[in-house]
């Protein structure tokens, strides 16, 4: 994409791209009947995948979009027809070589991470798509095969969570491991029933402000995933990967990704490791990113970096008059 190249010489401005959970129906809808980019990107999903993906984003019903088979690609479609509309706003400004050096990195949180390595150039929007239908399909048969739960804790840090979640995971037949690690104060545990069982009640005596179970059946980012992991393996493996314009912040690392075998190894980890988005969020600030601008559905992540740095500007691009609002932002600041 022709963006990134624009964007490489700002001043370390990070694109953050949002995971599962973002959805909504009517996503897309606006942007698709403004701009024809994002008309043709959602036709190129519709065709790549075999059905009105589109028709599902825009109408719904919620429950099939929320489907993870279904959420996945939806949540990569939207977030890249939100990306192709950005870059096209960006291109009446002058060119990069005025604007002087800058750090970028692009990252996203658990599905993100597909999203943000088609906006770095590492994977095509076409395998991207099929990589997270593929991902997306072995998640939720890992989940029917060895049912497991997630649960938000507040009030504790991820340090103690984890601590807590070790001593959990000790008796016989339990598995509970800390999933997100998302903000201060904010971290997500999965595991069997009878680990989250455990976790849940002691993170409740150690203090925790909440402990929220969610509304979900796979354990996401844990052992139980470890089927769908060695299966998606073997489809990452055959699939068309390059070393990414741009770094792309690991989930698992919360360390740049600059090579092909890097990104591999991200893919499979990631879906039984856990999101150390926090990490990944100092690690770009420390990097250089001023400014983070979150492309797609919703205002998550713009609201965890709230938690994470107060110090970093925020910009989110989730529908037409966000990305006026960001192409506004770019040239008040002289670019």
């Amino acid at each position: 994409m022709q963006g990134f190249d624009f964007i490489a010489a700002g001043r370390g401005v990070a694109y953050l791209f949002p995971g599962q959970g973002s959805q909504a129906v009517g996503m897309g809808q606006a942007l698709a009947a403004r701009y024809p980019v994002a008309a043709a990107t959602f036709a190129e999903a519709d065709d790549l995948l075999g059905f009105k993906l589109s028709d599902l984003c825009f109408n719904g019903p919620e429950a099939t979009l929320t489907d993870t088979v279904n959420a996945q690609p939806a949540l990569l479609a939207t977030s890249v027809a939100l990306l192709r509309v950005l870059e096209q706003s960006l291109d009446v400004l002058p060119s990069a070589a005025a604007f002087g050096a800058g750090p970028v990195y692009v990252a996203g949180h658990s599905m993100g991470e597909y999203s943000a390595l088609v906006a770095a150039g590492a994977v095509s929007f076409a395998d991207g798509l099929r990589l997270v239908r593929e991902r997306g399909r072995l998640m939720k048969a890992a989940g029917e095969q060895a049912p497991g739960r997630m649960a938000a804790i507040l009030g504790l840090d991820e340090a103690q969570v984890a601590e807590i979640c070790a001593q959990a995971a000790t008796a016989d037949g339990s598995l509970v491991q800390v999933a997100n690690d998302n903000c201060p104060g904010q971290v997500v545990i999965s595991g069997n029933q009878a680990g989250m069982e455990a976790a849940m009640t002691a993170l409740g005596s150690a203090g925790a402000r909440k402990v929220v179970p969610l509304a979900v059946s796979i354990a996401a980012h844990s052992p139980l995933m470890q089927p769908a992991a060695e299966a998606l393996a073997a489809t990452i493996d055959a699939t068309p990967i390059a070393a990414p314009r741009v770094p792309v912040v690991g989930n698992t690392t919360a360390e740049p990704l600059t090579t092909a075998a890097a990104i591999r190894a991200e893919l499979v980890a990631q879906l039984t490791g856990s999101v150390r988005w926090t990490a990944s969020m100092q690690r770009a600030v420390a990097g250089g990113a001023q400014t983070v601008i979150e492309i797609g559905p919703g205002e998550v992540l713009t609201g965890l970096m709230k938690r994470i740095d107060r110090n970093v500007n925020r910009l989110s691009v989730s529908d037409p008059a966000g990305v006026d609002a960001c192409a506004a932002w770019w040239q008040s600041q002289g670019f």
